[in-house]
């Protein structure tokens, strides 16, 4: 069982002002409402791990598995039996940057749950872009 979705966003900002703000983690909070807390071991790059404090004060460890610095990063999220990977990509357009986040939902009950899972994306994706433009 698995659940699939991908959110698009253009910005006037620049790849690095949203690059900023996803490498930072201690941000996370301000701009992703699912999110209250994050602690990562050592510093934000491909093998790092650490805990997300979800809003509810679910408690899920993360892992990332891919870093393209100022470009992209994949983490997995396990929430119980649920595997969620969360692609962020970010491009640059002729007017600031195009970012996308992809969320993929894999385990029991993954159809009915991923929607849930997901369900911050929007908001979470136009509060970084705002974010990102007050940087830049």
């Amino acid at each position: 069982m698995s659940y699939e979705y991908e959110g698009t966003v253009s910005t006037s900002a620049t790849p690095a002002d949203v690059w900023r703000l996803w490498s930072d983690v201690g941000s996370w909070h301000c701009w992703d409402p699912a999110v209250q807390v994050v602690a990562i071991e050592g510093h934000f790059g491909e093998g790092a791990g650490g805990t997300l404090t979800l809003t509810g004060g679910v408690h899920a460890p993360f892992y990332l598995e891919l870093v393209e610095p100022g470009s992209r990063f994949l983490d997995r999220i396990t929430i119980g039996e649920l595997t969620v990977y969360i692609d962020h990509v970010v491009k640059a357009t002729a007017d600031g940057a195009e970012v996308t986040v992809r969320t993929s939902v894999s385990g029991p009950n993954a159809e009915e749950l991923g929607p849930v899972v997901a369900a911050d994306t929007p908001k979470a994706l136009e509060a970084l872009v705002a974010m990102a433009e007050q940087k830049s």
